[in-house]
């Protein structure tokens, strides 16, 4: 169930709302005259949501060069890479 607050803790009851959003991952929703507003949630919550955005970013790329055919073999890859290393 989701942790719903007034704007009013934000200001009042900071601690408490970071402690809550650093024991449990999981954000705070802040309301504003009864209405939402805003989601709080720790540094290490909100890196790894858009670690999560990104990697589908990356694999939405990649179905869409499969689609596309624009790949290439495993090995021949491996070599390509090796080429461009530094010995």
């Amino acid at each position: 169930m989701p942790n719903i607050r007034p704007s009013s803790d934000l200001r009042n009851k900071y601690n408490e709302i970071s402690k809550f959003c650093h024991e449990h991952s999981e954000p705070v929703y802040i309301t504003k005259n009864g209405e939402g507003d805003l989601a709080v949630m720790s540094i290490e919550t909100y890196e790894r949501l858009v670690g999560k955005f990104e990697l589908y970013k990356l694999l939405d790329e990649g179905m869409e060069a499969v689609k596309e055919n624009r790949v290439k073999p495993f090995r021949e890859t491996v070599t390509d890479i090796q080429k461009g290393l530094p010995e």
